[in-house]
Order: structure tokens, then C-alpha cells, then sequence
């Protein structure tokens, strides 16, 4: 479904845009060196890959199988629908606006209150996933290697070496020499984990009426809406990708590419989340199974990932795969730190092509990340999933209103941004780290606060009927 997804509903999201193969790109325009360079398209789509799959498509599949193959369709619904939508749009606006951040954009079609909104909260949830995406790698490493040299404090300082040279280095220099080699080990990860599951007939459960029952050992207090439309997020949508999609659109040389960039990473990131959500309901022999182990190990996800790619690959192949694990927050972190560097320049309208200027910006942003390395990684992580899910809420609507504006069929985004307004609003007035409240209360409260824009956004689109008649070609 996936990738009949992508070949077919991909390309109903391009005609809705409506792409200009002749129009320059800002990498052709605006070549500075530093963050306009072009690159080739195959390097911009890994490097485009890498930056998303974090730790959300590999955690987050993991934690989220644990409501079982419900999991399932909203991986293939929300890239299909969501995730693809929201990282085609958010790309190709930046592109057609000079690379702009998303940031600017907001601004551009939600007005100057939401923008100046946006650039406070998009950055601290820069910065936010940035230290999420250092903790999590060092104590995989440090599981991986036993403690050897200096402990989780070595891998720590190491990785906030390697995000700081990535932040302020021409894009072509690190991130662009580095990235093949990250996504070789992605690649045999995500290869590697499924060839031995079907090889050794692991048992996934099927989708069924019953399987797609709430089966988590304590549906109570984790109802599965909203609660796993948040968990699963990097893997169906997640609004980070709105921030890295115009590090690439910088590097882009067609508009032509836009679609096997943006869409396609997207969905190869559904893939990666499929595959572990899968694994991670059938290696422990099922949902209730997983349920049991998580418990066990207080959720940690990533000793549910160590253990089973050392069991299934063995210590070579696990090592690998874990490095292939490693790489996906590491690729993504960097590039967090760059692309707030990119959100606060922009604000400030900073030169960045001498170096001074992407110190002065940097080191304070880094001063904040390492502050946050201080603090409970699982309270970071859950802060930052809901966070997360806001700002694609947030970047959804900046599409609806651009779509309006344009006269364009607004409904490809309009009823995922809906969807996501219901999830979020939900998800913080359930969650434990929220307000606690019941469900029934947080689904009124929910749906009220998903009918506002609602209603405003059929409002100017239906006032407008000389724009609302363009259906699919503008």
C-alpha cells in the first residue's frame, strides 16, 4: 500500500501544486557555498531520508506496536495521507520561496502573530529533539561497547562535537560526505531485519476486527486515540520534517525532484517504521508478549532494539544494524541544531557565509541542547512527541490556507489537518505528563477545538467561488 501510495497518490499531491520544471531553484539562484549548494538528486533524497528517520520510526514503531496491528494502518494511512501531504508541501513551498524556513512560511499565508509563534516553538523543538537525539544514540553506543573508554559522557561529547562541525560546516562538506556511508547502515538494518523475519517464519499478527482492538496491557490509561497517533509519530507524520525539508530545498536544482524527495522519503521512512513495528509484535512471540518485556524494561525501546538485532543477526550483523540505529537520530539531530541555525539567521536576517555568524548563532543554541541533556530523557521524549505532532498540526494548516489562497483542491490537506488538530489537543489533556483528564471530556474539548479551523477554512474557501471551482490543476 505504501508504495502504490507513493505511485499514484504522489502524484495527484504533484498536479495539485502544480510543479514548474523551468523556474530556477534558490540553489541555482542563491548559491552561497555554505547552505545553497546543489547537489545531486539521489544525495539530496538520502540526505532528505536520513534527516527524518530519528529515532521515530524505530522507537516510535516500537512503542507504538504495543497497541498492536492498529499500528499498522496508520503507518500506511498517515504517510499515504498525512505524512506524505504535509513533507511535499512544506518542501515545495520553501522551495518556491526562496528556501525559506517554515517558519517564514506560516507567516506568510497565517500572518505575523503566527510566524513570530512559530519561530519561538519551532526552535526550542529544534533544540529540544536535538538533546533527545543525543541521549538516545550515547546509550546505545554505550550498551554496544559496555561502557569502554569513558562511559555514556565520551559518546555524549563526542556526538555534540560532531552536531556542532555539521551546524556550522557547508552542507557538501560533512553532512554531505558522511550521509552514503549512515545510509548504507540504515539500508542493511531495514533489509536485514526483514529478510530474517520472513526466513525464519516469524508470526505477525494479521489485521483483523479483533487485532484492532486496543491491545495494550493498560488501555485505560493509554487509549489508543489519541495516544497512538502521537507515539507512532516520525513514521506516519511528524512536523520535524517541516523543518529539514528546506535544508534540502536549498540543494535542489528541479522542482521535478520535489516529489521523489519529499513524498518519497516519507514513505521510505513508513517502510523503516513497518518493519520494526512488525518485528517488535512477533520476535517476543506477540502484542501481549511485547507488552510483558516493555514493562519489564520500563519501556526502554532501545533494549527491545539491541536485543533483537543481535538475536536475529548475530554479533556482526547486530552491530551493524545498531550502527544502522545509531545512525538515524545522529542524522537527524545534526541537522535539527542546522536547521534552527537556519530559522533564528533567517529571522535576523543573518549572512550566513562567514563562519562568525553561524558561531555567534550556534553556541547558544548548543548551550540550551547540552542543558537539556541534563534532564530526564523520558520526560524530554514525551514533551517532544506531543510537540512534535503540533507543529505538523500547525504546518497542515499553513498548506490548507496556501491551497485556499491559491484556488487549489484544499481538501488533500484540510482533513488530515483536522485529524491532527482532534490528536493533539486530545493527547495533551489525556497524557500522563498533561492534564490528566478523561477521555470523554478530552475528545469534546478535542473535536470543538479541530471544528474552529474547520469552519474558518471552508469559510474563505466557499466565499471565494471563482478560486474553489480549480480543482486539481491550477
Amino acid at each position: 500500500m505504501l508504495i502504490i501510495g507513493y505511485k499514484l497518490y504522489s502524484k495527484v499531491v504533484e498536479r495539485i501544486f502544480g510543479i514548474d520544471p523551468n523556474r530556477p531553484t534558490p540553489a541555482i539562484a542563491l548559491q552561497d557555498g555554505v547552505d545553497f549548494v546543489p547537489l545531486p538528486k539521489w544525495k539530496i533524497f538520502l540526505i532528505q531520508f536520513l534527516n527524518i528517520a530519528g529515532l521515530g520510526p524505530i522507537f516510535g514503531a516500537v512503542a507504538g506496536a504495543m497497541w498492536g496491528p492498529s499500528s499498522f494502518l496508520w503507518i500506511v494511512l498517515g504517510s499515504i495521507f498525512a505524512g506524505g501531504v504535509h513533507d511535499y508541501f512544506s518542501g515545495m513551498l520553501s522551495l518556491r520561496h526562496g528556501g525559506e524556513s517554515i517558519t517564514e512560511t506560516t507567516g506568510r499565508f497565517l500572518g505575523t502573530g503566527m510566524k513570530q509563534f512559530m519561530r519561538v516553538f519551532t526552535v526550542v523543538l529544534m533544540v529540544m529533539l536535538g538533546a533527545v537525539f543525543i541521549m538516545g544514540p550515547a546509550k546505545i553506543l554505550d550498551d554496544l561497547f559496555q561502557g569502554a573508554g569513558g562511559g555514556i559522557t565520551m559518546w555524549v561529547w563526542g556526538i555534540f562535537l560532531y552536531y556542532f562541525l555539521s551546524t556550522i560546516l557547508p552542507i557538501d562538506q560533512l553532512i554531505g560526505k558522511l550521509y552514503p556511508l549512515f545510509g548504507v547502515a540504515m539500508l542493511f538494518m531495514a533489509i536485514g531485519i526483514s529478510f530474517v523475519m520472513f526466513q525464519d517464519g516469524l508470526h505477525v499478527p494479521e489485521i483483523t476486527m479483533d487485532s484492532l482492538q486496543n491491545l495494550h496491557s493498560d488501555p485505560g490509561a493509554f487509549p489508543m486515540f489519541p495516544m497512538l497517533f502521537v507515539t507512532v509519530a516520525c513514521g506516519a507524520i511528524s512536523g520535524f520534517h517541516a523543518s529539514q525539508s528546506p535544508l534540502m530545498a536549498r540543494c535542489m536544482t528541479n522542482e521535478k525532484q520535489g516529489r521523489g524527495i519529499f513524498y518519497g522519503a516519507m514513505i521510505t521512512e513508513g517502510i523503516v517504521a513497518l518493519i520494526w513495528a512488525a518485528i517488535s509484535m512477533s520476535f517476543f512471540g506477540g502484542v501481549k508478549e511485547l507488552n510483558e518485556v516493555m514493562a519489564q524494561q520500563n519501556g526502554n525501546a532501545a533494549w527491545v532494539v539491541s536485543t533483537i538485532s543481535n538475536s536475529l543477526l548475530g554479533k556482526v550483523g547486530g552491530v551493524l544494524a545498531l550502527l544502522g540505529v545509531v545512525a538515524a537520530p545522529i542524522t537527524s539531530g545534526d541537522t535539527a541544531f542546522r536547521s534552527a541555525r537556519l530559522i533564528i539567521a533567517d529571522f535576523m536576517k543573518s549572512n550566513q557565509k562567514p563562519i562568525r555568524n553561524r558561531f555567534l548563532i550556534s553556541i547558544p543554541l548548543f548551550a540550551a541542547g547540552y542543558a537539556l541533556t541534563l534532564v530526564d530523557f523520558g520526560i524530554v521524549w514525551r514533551y517532544f512527541a506531543w510537540t512534535n505532532q503540533s507543529l505538523a498540526t500547525v504546518v497542515l494548516w499553513v498548506i490548507t490556507a496556501y491551497l485556499i489562497q491559491e484556488g487549489k483542491w484544499f481538501w488533500v490537506s484540510l482533513v488530515p489537518a483536522v485529524f491532527m488538530t482532534a490528536v493533539a489537543t486530545s493527547y495533551i489533556l489525556v497524557a500522563p505528563e498533561g492534564f490528566q483528564l478523561p477521555t470523554r471530556i478530552a475528545y469534546l474539548v478535542g473535536v470543538g477545538v479541530a471544528s474552529l479551523p474547520l469552519s474558518l477554512a471552508l469559510y474563505k474557501a466557499y466565499s471565494r467561488p471563482e478560486k474553489t471551482s480549480k480543482v486539481l490543476v491550477h
